[in-house]
């Protein structure tokens, strides 16, 4: 069989705690231990031609076809390898989650079962992990049933039914019995490996379709929903609540471009995104986690500038370096570990703090609802929205040479301070609430004056204090409840930057040039920004036609990275792009027919 070249046509697992992207020929090609930040034993993804390291494949001797699907409402990935003469196996890949003894069990594990479903197939196992960023393959101690793997400073160990020399040795060999693979923490697998293994399969199914059971779907396009739903809590670290914005690293933006950043933390702006749609699903478990990291963020800031990203953990200091052993995806280097951006002033993440934490304040559902205490600690971050309403930063997208006042980032220190308002009166403070009220209505009157230009015939807002140049994210005015979708201002706003950003089906997040030069794919989440303000503006038909070409570039697995070429189709940056799945599924419920249509 030759392995073609990496490409984003792949499916994710995981359990919450680790994750891994398999490709189409049924290859474990990204993973990281001990969790999604951490050193990528499997990244054959990024390994340039070394596809045969960094790799946990199976292969059948004459294969000729390959086909993949997920068990319904699951990350359980199913795959079908067929070989000439007829024979073929299925394998199922997933992370196990189920809850045991009050706890959830979420082990820094792989499982994959190989079944024979036809003839006689004879299978060759390529499993060859990876230490310290591509340096090495790990080196390997056997047993009589295991395989030792040692990454760095810890090990993994492969406890299987297969045989062992035959797995070590990568040799071809007949699958006589349908076998058992257990790749995970150093110890010795106790109980009946079979058995276990097979029960593991089973409480995972269940876990996920009883999560899925409980979500708020649209009527239309449930199973687009449901699998962005699913992949967007498989980028929940739930130790700690913080949700990454990729699985990802180093998938550069456009080919060549070395807009190559690693994507595996957690960035206030699109943890705010990610909460939102699949609260508006009624996914509470996932919001809350984030309450509990964002409650950890704040209380470490003590009232001071809080970053716009970091660590799954915590940590602040992200310090961006290059893994020097990795070529890159298709040898596109290079590749960072670590992301200076969190040494940037960003002062929209205020605001996307608060507007979350403030459901804490009225949500019922809620199993801890917040009071006063939490409401002081928010205002602390209020006070810096305030403060910073009108200064300088790097906005959301992140330039590295320059800053300039975001209208972006003002309106977002509008909804900190119109939301903080909202939570005083639930509280019965009505002195807090006028204050905060005030302070929303003296930083729209900014806005108009140094943002808006022209009248409200012609005019538009602007995406900075300091120049007239327009971005996508003036469209989220309507969203973030700073205007109506029929308010001239932005009627007039959407026409200039639909003319301006828009290329036929896709649109840019910014036209002009940057650190790097002029954008070369557009930026997708930007995209479903300009389909649901066309929705919310009578343009109905016209979204609705839209959204359904942009599902029509997912990939197999259903899902979508962070750009798209937008003369090819074809998808660029890392992935799965949270930021992407939430405009589906915001899209989706936005756009479907009522479930009144069917009673």
């Amino acid at each position: 069989m030759t392995i073609s070249e990496p490409s984003l046509a792949l499916w994710p697992i995981g359990n919450c705690q680790v994750s891994g992207l398999i490709d189409a020929r049924a290859g474990l090609v990204w993973g990281c231990v001990p969790r999604v930040d951490g050193d990528p034993v499997f990244c054959a993804l990024l390994n340039g031609e070394r596809q045969d390291e960094g790799v946990w494949r199976f292969e059948l001797a004459g294969q000729v076809s390959a086909s993949q699907h997920y068990v319904r409402n699951t990350p359980i990935l199913i795959t079908r390898l067929e070989a000439e003469d007829g024979s073929a196996v299925e394998i199922s890949d997933f992370c196990p989650r189920s809850e045991r003894s009050g706890r959830m069990f979420r082990p820094v594990t792989w499982c994959r079962i190989v079944r024979a479903v036809a003839g006689s197939p004879r299978l060759k196992v390529t499993l060859r992990p990876m230490r310290d960023y591509g340096a090495a393959v790990a080196a390997t101690t056997r047993g009589t049933n295991h395989i030792r793997y040692l990454v760095g400073d810890q090990a993994l160990r492969l406890s299987t039914d297969a045989p062992v020399g035959h797995v070590l040795e990568q040799r071809f060999y007949r699958v006589e019995s349908d076998q058992h693979f257990f790749l995970g923490p150093d110890e010795p697998f106790s109980g009946n490996l079979r058995a276990e293994v097979r029960l593991m399969e089973e409480q995972t199914r269940k876990y996920w379709q009883l999560w899925v059971r409980g979500l708020a779907t649209p009527l239309e396009w449930q199973d687009e929903v449901i699998r962005c739903a699913i992949t967007l809590k498989l980028c929940q670290h739930e130790e700690t609540g913080a949700i990454v914005a990729a699985l990802t690293t180093s998938i550069p933006e456009a080919p060549g471009s070395e807009r190559n950043w690693d994507y595996r933390y957690c960035w206030i702006r699109d943890s705010y995104y990610t909460v939102q749609a699949l609260n508006r699903l009624g996914a509470l478990d996932v919001l809350e986690n984030y309450l509990s990291y964002l409650r950890n963020i704040i209380d470490n800031a003590r009232g001071g500038q809080v970053q716009p990203l970091y660590s799954v953990m915590g940590d602040g200091s992200l310090h961006e370096g290059f893994a020097e052993h990795l070529a890159g995806y298709r040898g596109m280097g290079p590749v960072r570990v670590g992301n200076a951006a969190y040494t940037q002033i960003q002062h929209d993440c205020y605001g996307q703090i608060v507007l979350p934490t403030v459901q804490g304040f009225f949500d019922r559902r809620l199993l801890r609802i917040a009071d006063d205490t939490d409401f002081a600690s928010l205002e602390e971050v209020g006070e810096k929205a305030w403060a910073m309403h009108d200064q300088p930063d790097a906005g959301l997208w992140e330039f590295r040479t320059r800053q300039e006042v975001h209208t972006y980032s003002a309106v977002m220190s509008w909804a900190a301070c119109d939301r903080l308002a909202n939570a005083a009166a639930k509280l019965a403070k009505p002195d807090r609430a006028d204050l905060w009220r005030e302070r929303a209505e003296a930083i729209r009157a900014r806005i108009e004056a140094e943002a808006w230009s022209g009248d409200d015939k012609s005019g538009h807002y602007g995406a900075s204090f300091e120049s007239d140049y327009l971005d996508a994210s003036l469209l989220q005015m309507v969203e973030l409840r700073y205007l109506a979708p029929d308010d001239p201002r932005f009627v007039t706003t959407f026409k200039a930057v639909e003319k301006a950003l828009r290329r036929g089906e896709h649109m840019l997040r910014y036209a002009h040039e940057d650190d790097f030069g002029a954008p070369e794919t557009a930026f997708n989440i930007c995209t479903f920004w300009l389909i649901d303000a066309l929705a919310r503006c009578g343009r109905a038909d016209e979204a609705r036609a839209l959204f359904v070409t942009m599902l029509g570039h997912t990939t197999p697995s259903g899902l979508l990275s962070e750009d798209m070429d937008f003369e090819t189709g074809e998808l660029w940056g890392n992935f799965p792009q949270t930021y992407s799945l939430v405009g589906v599924i915001n899209c989706a419920g936005l756009l479907s027919q009522s479930w009144n249509t069917i009673r």
